[in-house]
């Protein structure tokens, strides 16, 4: 399927494009190969696949289920510019 100029240029004016004439012409052929893409899609059978957000199954690495002692405050305190009472002084940000 072909995007023509005027789509082209209609898409721009929606997002507040200025576009030249070369533009239009690239966008046009990449946005009619984009739409042909999506058709190839379509056919593809999804019929008894369930719908999912992501390809992959998510998993927080950061975090594990047990917990743990974290880092002693006098190890992170350690290379603090400012340190004062167990915590970083830092400047006022806000009047």
């Amino acid at each position: 399927m072909a995007i023509t100029r005027e789509e082209v240029r209609h898409v721009a004016l929606l997002f507040r494009l200025g576009l030249s004439e070369e533009d239009i012409a690239r966008f046009q052929g990449q946005l009619s190969q984009i739409i042909d893409y999506f058709q190839i899609l379509q056919q593809v059978d999804t019929e008894g696949i369930p719908p999912t957000s992501h390809t992959l199954p998510l998993e927080n690495v950061m975090r594990d289920d047990e917990a743990r002692p974290s880092y002693p405050a006098e190890d992170i305190l350690a290379n603090a510019p400012l340190p004062e009472g167990g915590f970083f002084r830092v400047r006022a940000v806000l009047e």
